[in-house]
């Protein structure tokens, strides 16, 4: 993007809202689930009704502090929560009970892999001003209402905790990629389910741009509830190229609030933007301060799963993975426990072999049914069984892409799965030299040309008579073979 205005900075930062996965509201009973009729999961407390008290939902604080330990930040020993007034049809209360001051999460950072357009991919550490817990509100529903709007208050103190980063990122595809670790971490700890379609995980980005050698941010703009990486990357890209021309053409950035129009691919104003004195921010009377104690974290710290980037260098010291293949291997904890229950079934060998098939075979048939590796038909102990029959030369590769693929379609959940195919197909690689010497004379006799052509120093005449052998045992022959008993008929 920046190469189009050689010059220029770009300065971004990203407050994410992840919705926790609590079954109950974050200051009631209520249920979180998605998807139920308009206004049937909004108790009393939700509605604001009078006499009504908030009391604070432990699970929620213990999500926080789960990702707090895993982004290495401070847990507060103690936090407040506090009211940020403003009024909107969809916040009962007129006010929303957020962290301001002291929020239960501070510092942290994230590093990142980051893969720019052009270029190298490098690696990027992020680092974090704070996350803090707070309530979402309701949803203002314009589509049905002719004329008018309706207002859904099942999400109205659905517990969030937003996480705040410092402004350094410096393009769309730092922002990306920072937003997909966040993403896969908090999947990862179980914090939040991660659905993006839902608005489960959802960004704000805070986008400016300031001359290269400046010191001093340029008036920012901030882009709301962006629900996809490609909106974001879309969003951010619009936003700085907007702004660089704004201020090439003598105009000035406004500091406001726009939303992106992802069919116009476009940003829009929505409004000014509010400094934090607009929301008249007080803590909460109804609400003690919280209070953490060290056993409480110790007790969360011994619950934690191997964390990402700890397992991408075990991947990488036990088995001799690169760098981006850990990472890729990691991209959610289910993933990486695949591929490992794939190499313990191979009883620790094979596994380089294991993760191309997972990163490679398994993940394109997952991207084409558009399912996740848990609903994958191929149990690892079936793909880990097909991997040994390569190794010990009963098929070859390109064959056992075609048992996979059986395996994919008629699912049996047989550990011998692939023995079972192999032999009902007749699927065997042909490996007895007899047999494929006489093979290999008849093609030899009918394509005396490519003989020729290969004597006479034609290397690409070989790869013909080996692709004329292939087809002659419709893919069976051993390849290596092949290859050693041409050459030696060749000579």
């Amino acid at each position: 993007m920046l190469e189009r205005f050689p010059g220029w900075e770009v300065v971004i930062g990203l407050e994410t809202h992840a919705q926790l996965s609590t079954v109950s509201k974050i200051f009631s009973a209520a249920p979180t689930a998605f998807g139920a009729a308009p206004n049937t999961q909004a108790s009393v407390v939700d509605l604001a009704l009078p006499g009504t008290l908030p009391v604070l939902n432990r699970a929620a604080v213990e999500r926080a502090i789960r990702l707090g330990l895993a982004l290495g930040a401070t847990i507060s020993p103690r936090s407040i929560f506090a009211r940020k007034n403003y009024f909107y049809p969809d916040l009962p209360k007129g006010y929303q009970i957020s962290q301001y001051e002291i929020p239960v999460v501070q510092g942290g950072s994230l590093t990142v892999q980051v893969v720019p357009a052009t270029g190298e991919a490098y690696e990027k550490t992020v680092n974090l001003t704070r996350a803090h817990l707070e309530e979402d509100a309701g949803k203002s529903l314009h589509e049905d209402f002719a004329g008018m709007t309706g207002i859904d208050l099942n999400r109205a103190g659905t517990p969030l905790l937003e996480i705040v980063s410092e402004p350094e990122m410096r393009s769309a595809a730092e922002a990306v990629a920072y937003a997909r670790a966040l993403h896969s971490l908090v999947v990862w700890l179980g914090v939040c389910d991660g659905n993006m379609q839902e608005g489960s995980f959802r960004c704000d980005a805070n986008v400016s741009v300031r001359r290269v050698g400046a010191t001093a941010f340029g008036t920012r703009a901030e882009i709301k509830n962006l629900n996809s990486f490609r909106f974001l990357e879309e969003a951010i890209n619009y936003e700085v190229r907007r702004q660089i021309e704004l201020i090439e053409d003598g105009g000035e950035v406004v500091q406001e609030t726009r939303l992106y129009d992802p069919d116009r691919h476009e940003t829009r104003s929505m409004r000014s933007k509010e400094d934090a004195h607009d929301y008249r921010y007080f803590p909460d009377p109804d609400l003690l301060p919280l209070a953490i104690g060290q056993a409480w974290i110790d007790e969360v710290a011994a619950s934690l799963p191997e964390l990402p980037q700890a397992m991408q260098r075990r991947l990488g010291d036990a088995y001799g993975l690169s760098k981006q293949d850990a990472a890729t291997l990691t991209a959610s904890r289910a993933y990486a426990a695949y591929f490992e229950a794939v190499v313990g079934a191979l009883d620790g060998t094979q596994a380089k072999t294991a993760a191309n098939w997972v990163m490679g075979e398994l993940a394109s048939q997952l991207n084409r049914a558009g399912i996740e590796i848990e609903a994958a038909p191929v149990t690892p102990q079936q793909l880990a069984a097909l991997l040994r029959r390569v190794a010990d030369g009963t098929i070859s590769n390109k064959i056992a892409k075609e048992v996979f693929q059986a395996m994919w379609d008629e699912p049996s959940g047989a550990a011998d799965a692939a023995d079972r195919i192999i032999e009902a197909r007749g699927l065997k690689q042909i490996s007895d030299s007899g047999e494929l010497e006489g093979i290999i004379d008849a093609v030899l006799a009918a394509n005396q040309k490519s003989v020729d052509e290969y004597r006479a120093g034609k290397e690409k005449a070989f790869n013909a008579l080996v692709g004329q052998a292939m087809k002659a045992t419709r893919g069976k022959a051993n390849p290596q073979q092949v290859n050693e008993l041409l050459k030696q008929k060749l000579a």
